[in-house]
């Protein structure tokens, strides 16, 4: 086995972002038959799944020209005209186990219909949690790798801005650093007998890691990532890289409220409030919550072009690879983000508004 995971192949390079459009089996089935995708992302998930309560954590789309937002937690059925989109979401109710349980039925049905021309597209795992339950998620994705046909990655999200009492860790070095670790000693733990020529853990399989970051928005903050993947590569054990294969970048911007006019104000002299009502309700009782879609669109850009040319200054770090995501929405938008040298483009507000017709009508507007 070798220490050094191969880079993810993503062909097309066009993928989903984690995003509340890849909770259920059926929509991971559908993202995973589109022919206009080359990998699909599941939603973020924890060991034992997540509190979601649709009376508090919800999600709108809105013009970002107007403001006009529509009504919170839209179904698939109702037409949306908006670019902009704002959550106050959590993660998956469903647990890890679950997610691999939909890949593993996938893979299933790839063994009874696969072709010899049929595409067998990697599956990115979003998880989050605890040091030691990123950890344990990782254990089960490696064993999972062993039953199915697709390859198989984990991205960690530590960049979600709607848990209160929980900063995301990627804005810490030392937090961040802390996760990287941990991950590092558990594929020490996997490699180093089938390295050193022992057969403790035969078919143990090297998946790749990858972080999601947030919305970096000055130097330090970049750095401060940096610092974690160079302290990573230099833990013990020292002769191992550090363990990150890919970085997806960006998640939602936090601290965004969307507000709606009040038709009639409740007095003849209202105070400023009383114009206006949150769109969402949120965990905290203030409707803020993450901002993604097209307003995301050029914040995103410059994370990506700013951490493709840090990565590129560190030989220990030069092989990471970046999936942009954050408000792309047509071809020019992919082709902005591959521009500022993303290795593969996520989807995530114009899939929620589109459908998987998105990944089409990008793919269409490339080949024009």
């Amino acid at each position: 086995m070798d220490a050094h995971p191969k880079p993810l192949h993503i062909e097309p390079p066009l993928l989903n972002s984690a995003n509340p459009w890849c909770s259920t089996l059926e929509q991971l089935q559908e993202l995973y038959d589109c022919s206009s995708t080359g990998a699909v992302t599941t939603r973020t998930s924890l060991l034992e799944g997540f509190p979601n309560d649709e009376n508090i954590h919800q999600f709108a789309f809105f013009n970002p020209s107007t403001h006009e937002a529509g009504a919170a937690n839209p179904t698939a059925h109702e037409k949306v005209d908006a670019s902009g989109s704002l959550n106050t979401l959590g993660y998956s109710p469903l647990p890890l186990k679950r997610y691999l349980g939909f890949i593993k039925t996938i893979s299933d049905h790839l063994a009874e219909t696969a072709t010899s021309t049929t595409r067998i597209k990697p599956f990115i795992v979003s998880v989050t949690g605890t040091v030691e339950e990123v950890v344990e998620c990782y254990k089960q994705i490696c064993e999972q790798q062993n039953h199915v046909r697709m390859a198989l990655a984990m991205e960690v999200n530590l960049s979600c801005p709607n848990i209160p009492g929980k900063p995301p860790p990627a804005y810490s070095s030392e937090a961040l650093l802390a996760y990287l670790v941990a991950l590092k000693q558990e594929i020490a733990r996997q490699v180093e007998p089938v390295l050193t020529g022992e057969h403790t853990h035969v078919g143990t399989t090297h998946v790749p890691i990858g972080i999601k970051t947030p919305p970096y928005t000055y130097h330090d903050q970049y750095q401060a990532m940096i610092n974690a993947m160079l302290g990573s590569a230099k833990a013990e054990p020292a002769h191992l890289p550090c363990p990150i294969s890919f970085v997806t970048a960006t998640n939602t911007l936090g601290s965004s409220l969307l507000l709606q006019p009040i038709a009639e104000p409740t007095t003849s002299s209202p105070a400023p409030h009383e114009y206006f009502h949150h769109v969402l309700n949120s965990a905290n009782g203030t409707g803020i919550g993450g901002l993604a879609g097209a307003p995301l669109h050029p914040i995103a850009l410059g994370n990506v072009y700013t951490i493709r040319g840090l990565l590129f200054q560190y030989d220990e770090l030069s092989h990471i690879q970046i999936i942009g995501v954050g408000g792309v929405e047509d071809a020019e938008g992919y082709k902005r983000m591959r521009a500022v040298g993303a290795t593969a483009v996520g989807v995530g507000t114009a899939l929620g508004r589109k459908g998987i017709q998105a990944f089409a009508d990008i793919a269409r507007g490339l080949s024009t």
